[in-house]
This record gives C-alpha cells, sequence and structure tokens, in this order.
C-alpha cells in the first residue's frame, strides 16, 4: 500500500477541518447545545422518562448520531467533490495510487473528522445530563461504524453531484428526515402499531437503536440486527465506491 499517498490526502484533508475550526466543529456543538435546551427543558418538562430513563439523557445517542451522520457526509461529500470541481482529482487519479488507498484517505478523514465532533458531543451532554454508558466499547464500535459509513455514502454523493446545489440535495431531502423519523428523540415503541410496523422500512432506526443500547442497555430492535444493517449498509457503499473507480463514473468526464 502506498502509505505516502494515504497519508498525504488524509492530513490535507484533516488541515481543512482544522482551518475552518469555526464552522467545522464549534457550529455543530452550538447545535447540539440547542437542541438539548429545546427538547430537553422544553420537551422534558413533559416526557419526564422513557423507559426507565431521563428524557434529557435519552435524547443524547439521537443528537449523536444527528450529528455524526450529517457531518460524515457532509466532510466526504465536499472532501471529493471540491477537487472535482477544481480539477485536481485528475492528478489523484493519474497518480500511483490505487482507488482503495484513495477512498481511505479521504473517508478515512471525513469519519475522522465525524468522529471528533461525536466525541465532543458527547463530552458537552455531561454538562446537561447525567451520562453513564452501559457498554463503552459497543459505543465506541457503533460509533466508528456510522462515522465510516456514512462518510463512504458521503464520498458516493460527492462524485454524483454536479453542483453545490445537488452536493445538498440527499442530505437535506433524504438523510436529516430519515434521522429525525429514525427515533433520534423518541423510542419507536412510543408509536402507534402501525407506524412502529413503518419505521422498521427506516435503517436509520437500527443505527440509533444499537448505538442507544451501547449507552443504557435498551434498544427498539436486537443489537444482532443493527450491526448487521450497519455491516450491510457498509458494504453496499464500499461496493458502489468500487464500481465507481472501475469504471470511472464521474470522475473522467
Amino acid at each position: 500500500m502506498n502509505v505516502h499517498a494515504v497519508r498525504s490526502i488524509y492530513l490535507q484533508e484533516m488541515g481543512r477541518f482544522f482551518r475552518t475550526v469555526t464552522q467545522s466543529l464549534i457550529a455543530p456543538v452550538l447545535s447540539t447545545s440547542l437542541y438539548f435546551v429545546v427538547f430537553g427543558a422544553a420537551i422534558g418538562g413533559r416526557i419526564q422518562e422513557v423507559e426507565g430513563v431521563s428524557y434529557g439523557a435519552f435524547i443524547v445517542p439521537g443528537l449523536i448520531m444527528l450529528s455524526v451522520i450529517t457531518q460524515g457526509i457532509s466532510n466526504a461529500s465536499f472532501g471529493i467533490y471540491f477537487p472535482k470541481f477544481i480539477g485536481t482529482i485528475f492528478e489523484v487519479l493519474s497518480a500511483p495510487v490505487s482507488f482503495f488507498e484513495a477512498v481511505l484517505g479521504y473517508v478515512g478523514a471525513a469519519a475522522s473528522k465525524s468522529f471528533i465532533i461525536g466525541l465532543i458531543i458527547l463530552i458537552t451532554s455531561w454538562f446537561f445530563v447525567d451520562i453513564r454508558i452501559a457498554h463503552p466499547m459497543a459505543m465506541l464500535a457503533f460509533l466508528v461504524l456510522t462515522c465510516t459509513s456514512f462518510a463512504l455514502l458521503g464520498f458516493i454523493i460527492g462524485i454524483w453531484a454536479g453542483n453545490f446545489e445537488q452536493l445538498q440535495l440527499i442530505p437535506l431531502l433524504v438523510i436529516t428526515p430519515l434521522v429525525f423519523l429514525g427515533g433520534s428523540f423518541y423510542s419507536i415503541s412510543m408509536l402507534p402499531g402501525i407506524w412502529q410496523t413503518v419505521a422498521l422500512f427506516n435503517p436509520v432506526v437500527y443505527l440509533i437503536s444499537g448505538f442507544r443500547w451501547s449507552f443504557f442497555g435498551m434498544a427498539d430492535v436486537p443489537v444482532a440486527v443493527s450491526l448487521l444493517a450497519v455491516a450491510a449498509f457498509t458494504a453496499i457503499c464500499l461496493g458502489v465506491v468500487w464500481w465507481i473507480f472501475h469504471t470511472g463514473w464521474k470522475l473522467r468526464r
């Protein structure tokens, strides 16, 4: 493996993250703090507990997933779209760098950024509510898998997008609604019977459910099913990325 190439791409993308720390780091933390104030105080005053967990603590895994998913997609999509936009992607394609090494550099950086944001939001949550993590290793595993899988999805979106508007189209119209309807701020057991069944068709439900289990030992769906869903989603994204580099779709035009 060309470690030098992977390292160069990775450090370049991480450098952009730290150069725009206000937009990349402070903004998500402030937004999450506002969610705590609005949902934790306003709604938490009406809903004291959910399955034995205080509502303020209950929404923490959902808020982390919301930020990690959106930031992972955003960082990865912009990270690959901008080189396409200015034409420097051809330097990467013509260099002795395999598709795996290029993806490892770009997706690894995007996943690292969203992972850092997720950890900072977790730390921020301790200023608002008392959080105890029942399964810390499982929590880290779910966080890493989610960061990686949605960074891969963002990478695909960045290659597909033909302009900056398309870059935001899928995250705004598809991903964000799925996250909000995926049990970020509630348990799907609180829904009427028919809507519980409908919710199970939302793939984000399995991510949030598994992640919430790592905190409180409670889940809307079996943990094994959540892990299988994350693994399947990651495998599909990897397959699509391989096909893109194998065919040159949207890269050599």
